[in-house]
């Protein structure tokens, strides 16, 4: 206990850290400011029966940190920028010069950035469009003048855009990835009122069905931090040089696998892949050919929150893109050869190609029992929701993994300030 007490006395003892937080707090400040002025033209009261009647519209909502709810500004949230990481990731397996691109650095970085960022105004003018079709269709708005509908689609694109914005200034002035982090506060925002909805509805029965869920709320944030704690220590011996009357190297050390290299990534990514069908399928329906409309209506109610199809199918994009962004972070062949530049080696596996073949064999392994409990967090909320009965709180899973995953990784970020704080003082 006393050394927690001492590392947050230090973290606030510091300007630096002291100065990263108090703008991540400001930036939190505005975005929940945002977040509550409303576009104009849409029934406020209608919105908030809709998105309580619709599980997949309050599932965004959550993620938009209420901001869609109250259709405000920012009302399409930082899915058009989520949709278009997913995209140049995509890319970059694709066409050679991006994946060129992608390995010089901090410049390349930058680039594939930006290109992000341009890629993200197209997409945020095809939600918002997107966004006023289903609102109309549903009732809650109705059909606006082409100047009236520009401007909105106009307010809804500038709003992802600012909202992207503060997320790189808590990238750059903050503490952590700022988009990661924006979503957090969005999720942490909305908490408290879908915990007021679910002690409004508990009574009796549902009272030990609740207390049931919350104990199980605690095993799964147990379970998250192991997980994301958890690593593979591959060992790695580097081979004595001697050069002149000097001898370097022969020691050991070991190459860290995480169980869940993606950390919060794929959860992400697949939430705005998996919302798509039940989407397109609502705009299909009001199609006249009655065979393709029926079509449509059996694809939106099989993509249900609670149905079997919508869960799988969940469980099986979390997997891949668990995979795919391990696969691009993570390069074995690469490792491998820094390894053997060095003088290092596994002991037992000759260096090079047999290397990299072991490291690729390992990290497929571990992957996949990471892959898979991030899968089983992800629908664990369906499932709990049919044991319970409690549907207030079907998002508590996806939301408890990204709110643990995040923390985690903000503490590891300001405990590696304050050791390159005690350094800094050290060598002055």
């Amino acid at each position: 206990m006393n050394k927690y007490l001492h590392s947050l006395y230090a973290i606030f003892k510091s300007p630096d850290i002291k100065r990263k937080i108090l703008v991540t707090a400001f930036i939190f400040f505005l975005f929940r400011l945002f977040a509550h002025i409303p576009l104009p033209g849409v029934d406020l009261a209608k919105m908030k029966e809709l998105f309580s009647q619709n599980a997949l519209l309050g599932l965004l909502d959550v993620f938009s940190g209420g901001t869609l709810v109250n259709f405000s500004i920012m009302a399409i949230g930082l899915n058009p920028y989520i949709n278009s990481s997913i995209i140049l990731q995509l890319l970059t397996t694709v066409f050679p010069k991006l994946e060129e691109l992608s390995k010089e650095g901090e410049y390349g970085r930058e680039k594939i950035n930006q290109y992000t960022r341009f890629l993200t105004i197209p997409l945020a003018v095809v939600q918002s469009l997107g966004m006023y079709t289903l609102l109309q269709s549903q009732g809650v708005m109705g059909t606006l003048p082409p100047l009236y509908l520009l401007s909105m689609v106009i307010t809804m694109t500038a709003g992802t855009i600012l909202l992207m914005w503060l997320g790189e200034l808590i990238s750059e002035f903050g503490i952590g990835n700022g988009i990661s982090v924006l979503i957090f506060g969005g999720i942490v925002g909305r908490l408290p009122v879908y915990l007021g909805q679910t002690a409004s509805i508990v009574n009796g029965e549902s009272l030990v069905n609740m207390i049931i869920f919350i104990a199980l709320g605690f095993i799964v944030i147990a379970g998250i931090v192991l997980i994301n704690e958890a690593v593979r220590r591959v060992p790695i011996q580097y081979a004595k040089r001697v050069r002149g009357n000097r001898t370097f190297g022969g020691s050991s050390t070991y190459l860290p696998l995480r169980l869940n290299q993606a950390g919060v990534i794929p959860i992400i990514f697949a939430v705005s892949i998996v919302l798509l069908p039940s989407f397109l399928g609502r705009f299909v329906e009001r199609i006249p050919n009655p065979v393709i409309s029926n079509i449509a209506r059996q694809i939106t109610a099989s993509f249900q929150t609670d149905g079997f199809v919508y869960n799988g199918f969940y469980f099986i994009l979390v997997i891949a893109f668990t995979f795919f962004y391990t696969a691009i972070t993570f390069n074995p062949q690469k490792i491998s050869t820094e390894i053997q530049k060095y003088g290092g080696f596994i002991p037992g596996i000759r260096p090079g190609a047999s290397t990299a073949s072991y490291l690729n064999f390992i990290l497929t392994r571990v992957t996949l029992a990471g892959a898979v409990f991030l899968g089983l967090i992800a629908i664990f909320p369906a499932v709990m929701k049919q044991i319970t009965g409690i549907s207030s709180l079907t998002i508590g899973g996806t939301s408890i993994l990204i709110v643990v995953s995040v923390v985690l990784e903000t503490v590891k970020q300001l405990e590696s300030q304050l050791v390159m704080k005690s350094y800094e003082g050290f060598l002055k």
